[in-house]
Parts: C-alpha cells; structure tokens; sequence
C-alpha cells in the first residue's frame, strides 16, 4: 500500500509503498478515508531533531487526524462491524494507569517507557492506506461523512479540551473570550465557543482572509497590529477578556493574550511553538491562570463528534489524494493551507 512515510529528521517525507498492515489482539484494520496534514507533523520532520521532546524516532507513517471504514478486526474484537465509519483517537498510553483509565492517554504515566506516543506519532499512522488503532481508539461516526470529520480529531479535539477546562471563566453573562490564531484549530475554537457558551468571543490573526472567517462564524475580530490590546480591552469595556486561547504560543501572542487578560482570568497556550513568556508578578493581572494543554481525552471527542453531528463544528478543510499528499504538506511548510488539508487515500 501507500503512505507518506518519516524517514529521518530535517528530511521532507516520502511517499513510498510499505505493507498492508494485519491487526493484532484488540486492534482494528481501517480503510483510511482522511487523514488531516498538521503543523505537528512538520514539526517532527522540519524541526525535531534525536533528542526532541516527544522521544519520537524516524521512520513511521505520519497522519495522527484519522478517520476510516472497518477493514478487518483482529482477535478478540467484537461489537465492530466491517464498514463502519470510525475516527480514530491518536493517543495511545499504557492502557492500565490512572490517566490511561480516565481514556486521558496524553498524560499516561508510563509515557516515558511507551513504545510510542499514539498513532501517527511513533506509531504508523493513517497517511496510508490503511490504518490499524486499538478497538478502544475507535469512535463511532454512524452517517457522518467520515471525510470532514478527520482533522476533528485533533483540530477539534485539542480546541474543545482547552475550552471545556476554561468553561468556568466563561459562565454567566457579559463574558468575553479571545482566540489568537485562526488556523484549523482556532477557527474550529471560535465554534466551539459559540456552541458551549454565551460569551463574546474575539478573534485575532496576522491574516486578513482568516478573520473574514472567523466574523462569518460569529466572533468579533482585531487585526494583529500594535494597538492589538488597547483593540480588544475597548471591546471589552477595559476589563480584558475572561479567558483566551493562543493557537500559536510564540513569545509575542503568549504576551498580547497575558496582556488583554481580566482579573481572574485563565490564558490557555494550546499552540506548541514553544516559545517562552517572562512573567513578572506585576506583568499580569491578578490571579491569572497561565497553563497549557495538550489534545483531551476520548470522552472528549465523543462529545466532539456530536457536535459535529449537530452541525455545530463544521471543520474547514481541502482534500488531496494520495498522489498530491507531499503536496499537502509542502503548502503547509509554506504556510497556503486555510483550514486543514485532509489527504483520501482511498478516494
């Protein structure tokens, strides 16, 4: 079959054929019907090196946003028909610690002894033609176009995690909250927003066309100039917004939303630039949580689903097909790409 596969670091992709894989005990094969192109995978091929963060080691089928039809299910699987529409939930932790049994994969305990970190990251993931994900990794689809609901599960996953943390700050009325980075997280998170909640939700990102976006699904945005803050603290009659949510996390939007935060407010870095922040105790207002967030769990995405479902979170994306799948990635480098590329494998 075919797959875009990471073969070592500082190295683009390649697209090449490998075996089909077979599912092991309480595993699923899928025939992949999108798998979504995300900055995360650049980041292992553009930017990771031996000794990176994640302990990822080259070569492995990227594709970690992955939805499919039911192939073959190995032993042990049962209650999971042949043609079924899934998508597949990428962590995969040890399956028996705390976190593991809260279905909170991305905080295992044992990540540091973990063959991988999930599927497409350590793992062969789902820009193939076929996929296989433990049976537990698997959440129903039914009717859904199992094709627009791929990036969901990370680009609308990791949104919906961080905003349903941050729900406190956003109860009651005459709340506000911010979006840095329009992408295909951020825009994902301006639905999220006005789904859960009541808040005025402000948007704010380098890219013109972006903002259009986001004022189409109901935020109020701010272009990303030097009168950034003073813009959103006017909207916010000078009180700052309750909680806001970078979908970049370099140094300056970690700084513009610490800036336009409120008193008692809770600033979310979803994006993994990595970037630092030099807080100084009168840098902030008080009490304001600084934290971070990684993906969210599989009850998460079940709840994800149904909003998407509900025509609540309707992802913006691209299809590619398999032959264009390094193309995909190449517009993603260069920074082309509105919304998600999904590559269809099978189409």
């Amino acid at each position: 079959m075919r797959a875009v596969v990471f073969d070592d670091f500082k190295t683009f992709p390649v697209l090449k054929d490998i075996e089909k894989p077979t599912p092991g005990p309480g595993e699923v094969l899928l025939k992949v019907a999108g798998a979504g192109a995300c900055h995360s995978d650049v980041a292992i091929f553009q930017d990771f090196e031996a000794n990176n963060p994640a302990g990822l080691k080259p070569g492995f089928v990227l594709g970690h946003e992955n939805s499919g039809w039911v192939e073959e299910v190995g032993p042990g699987v049962s209650g999971i028909n042949k043609g079924e529409a899934y998508l597949i939930y990428g962590p995969i932790g040890c399956q028996h610690c705390r976190a593991c049994s809260r279905g909170q994969d991305t905080y295992c305990e044992n990540a540091a002894t973990n063959p991988y970190l999930g599927v497409g990251l350590g793992r062969n993931g789902g820009m193939a033609e076929y996929v296989t994900a433990p049976a537990r990794n698997l959440v129903p689809l039914g009717d859904a176009d199992p094709v627009a609901a791929a990036p969901l599960s990370d680009a609308g996953l990791t949104p919906y995690h961080a905003i349903k943390l941050a729900l406190p700050k956003l109860n009651g009325g005459g709340k506000f909250a911010l979006v840095i980075g329009l992408g295909g997280l951020g825009l994902v998170g301006v639905q999220i927003l006005k789904a859960l909640t009541g808040a005025t939700i402000i948007a704010t990102d380098a890219k013109p066309e972006a903002m259009a976006e986001a004022e189409k699904l109901g935020a109020v945005t701010v272009p990303s100039d030097s009168d950034q803050v003073a813009k959103i603290r006017e909207i916010t009659g000078g009180r700052g917004v309750d909680a806001a949510f970078d979908f970049v996390g370099i140094s300056a939007t970690i700084t513009t939303a610490m800036q336009s935060m409120a008193l008692q407010g809770r600033c979310t870095i979803v994006g993994i630039a990595g970037q630092p922040y030099d807080w100084s105790f009168f840098g902030a207002p008080y009490e304001v949580e600084l934290t971070s967030t990684y993906w969210g769990t599989i009850e998460d995405l079940y709840d994800v689903v149904e909003l998407y479902k509900a025509g609540q979170v309707v992802p913006q994306y691209t299809t590619f097909s398999m032959d264009k799948a390094l193309e995909a990635y190449q517009l993603l480098v260069d920074g082309k790409i509105s919304g998600r590329a999904v590559v269809t494998p099978n189409a």
